[in-house]
């Protein structure tokens, strides 16, 4: 009598489950690394711009709400000198009354060393319409401080 092996099932392989396996992994990976890198850069930007935007909001407020004393207190050294506070008021008391104000956008830049910013305001004066007025920035004594 010949012997006569039984019939073994043939093998099934496992290549496509692993494939799909590190394939999932990896897209898995690729979306955390986008959400953790995404929020390290928003954080990185508002941290960079968060005290130009709020120098901006003060100043904005300040002449809103008629306070120029406060307003003249965010202007950096070179305009001070240029204009003194008692000038500075007389000024801006001449403009017509504002009723609010948008703080529109606030850029921080350095470039070698030498750190600038820019906000862009949209107030509304009385009247009702809108005017969008361009302030420079600049880091000074530690601050930013509204210049020009």
């Amino acid at each position: 009598m010949t012997y006569q092996p039984a019939m073994v099932p043939p093998r099934k392989s496992n290549t496509t489950r692993v494939v799909l396996t590190v394939v999932g992994v990896v897209l898995a990976l690729c979306c955390v690394g986008g959400v953790v890198g995404g929020f390290a850069i928003y954080h990185a930007a508002r941290e960079a711009t968060g005290p130009a935007q709020a120098t901006v909001d003060k100043f904005a407020g300040a002449l809103v709400a008629r306070d120029y004393p406060t307003a003249y207190g965010q202007l950096c050294g070179r305009v001070r000198d240029r204009v003194n506070q008692e000038d500075f008021v007389r000024q801006q008391a001449a403009q017509p009354a504002l009723t609010g104000y948008q703080i529109v956008g606030v850029n921080v830049t350095n470039t070698n060393g030498r750190v600038r910013g820019s906000a862009q305001v949209r107030f509304t004066p009385q009247s009702g319409t809108t005017v969008t007025q361009a302030f420079v920035l600049v880091k000074e004594d530690g601050g930013w401080r509204v210049c020009e």
